[in-house]
């Protein structure tokens, strides 16, 4: 599977600095509302391996406001490493995911859209046949974006969340189907993105390279090791340019696999957004908890609350893939995000005024 890394310009349409805000909200952007009188809805859809996304909201004087939001495992990626195309399920189960935002937007009177597909439908032989059909059952018009532009997005969208500091940072997000290591610098206005990487492992590839639900703890291990070994040889030539390690490395995380595991560092007897978007955690607590789950059978990781049955099969590979990147950029804690390209998608609709 081919990777595709190389420099980035900087990142477009910063937000603007602020006056500090609380945990979990938006970062403030440029121009207040001004610019948008009669408060215009926006939204942003992302459809990715493994979950379909919908956020919509109104621009307001410190960022944003939500006004409605929707999530759904749906799977996308599911046997393409095998097959190398959408399976019927898969696509049937998108796009009732997509009919739910389709009327969301409806009723929501949203004025201006964006909605992209990643790395599920740039893979699958079928993915432009699957655009036109959830245009034509939805009205959707999906863009399959580049892995490039899917990290420029996610940077827009969290890198608020980085904590202070003059050392360099990392922000990387793991998908379904890929991961994304993107290398900024944060000195002056906006981040720049310096480099960036485009691994083809995310937790619904890593996981289908692997016997399903193997019976003995030194199976589990042995397979989480496989795991781990096919992620660092796939971050490789991006380890190889990051800077010397200075002791002051920033990292900030956002995928489904830092917040479940934060949610379980917090011992949380369900999800609480508040609670864990913008949270810092030591990493070698999320390492003590990858190489715990990853030595734990199916229904434990089930039977535990913060991970529940939909993302229990899917979390060691996000805990192989976390330990890779830590692995690579040691830095001694990690930030939290539970924001990414929807966020990213609309600062970028909202700043430029729709």
């Amino acid at each position: 599977m081919a990777q595709q890394s190389r420099p980035s310009p900087p990142v477009s349409s910063p937000p603007a600095a602020g006056p500090s805000r609380p945990r979990g909200s938006p970062a403030p952007l440029a121009g207040g509302t001004g610019r948008w009188p009669n408060r215009k809805s926006f939204a942003a859809i992302d459809l990715g391996t493994n979950n379909c996304r919908l956020l919509i909201a109104k621009p307001s004087a410190d960022g944003f406001i939500v006004v409605d939001a929707f999530s759904r495992i749906v799977r996308l990626g599911e046997g393409l490493a095998v097959n190398g195309k959408l399976s019927d399920a898969a696509i049937d189960r998108a796009i009732a995911a997509l009919s739910v935002c389709a009327d969301k937007l409806r009723r929501r009177h949203v004025t201006l859209a964006r909605s992209v597909a990643t790395e599920a439908c740039r893979r699958a032989s079928n993915g432009p046949a699957f655009i036109e059909r959830v245009y034509r059952e939805t009205g959707i018009a999906l863009d399959i974006i580049s892995a490039e532009e899917e990290a420029r997005l996610a940077v827009l969208g969290c890198h608020a969340l980085l904590e202070p500091g003059d050392g360099p940072a990392v922000i990387f997000d793991i998908g379904g189907g890929s991961t994304e290591l993107v290398l900024v610098d944060t000195h002056g206005p906006a981040p720049r993105i310096v480099d960036w990487l485009s691994a083809p492992w995310g937790v619904v590839s890593l996981t289908e390279s692997e016997p399903a639900d193997l019976a003995s703890p030194e199976e589990r291990r042995a397979a989480y090791g496989r795991m781990r070994e096919r992620v660092a040889d796939a971050f490789a030539p991006f380890a190889v340019r990051l800077p010397d390690r200075c002791g002051a490395e920033r990292l900030l995380g956002t995928s489904g696999t830092v917040t479940t595991l934060a949610s379980v560092h917090l011992e949380l007897p369900r999800y609480n957004r508040q609670m864990i978007d913008g949270l810092i955690v030591p990493s070698a607590s999320m390492r003590g908890i990858a190489q715990r789950l990853a030595g734990m059978a199916l229904a434990e990781r089930q039977a535990l609350p913060s991970i529940g049955t939909e993302r229990a099969d899917l979390v060691v590979a996000g805990c192989a893939i976390l330990e890779a990147i830590l692995d690579i950029w040691p830095a001694e804690r990690l930030g939290i995000a539970d924001r990414g390209i929807r966020e990213g998608i609309l600062r970028g609709l909202m700043e430029r005024g729709g």
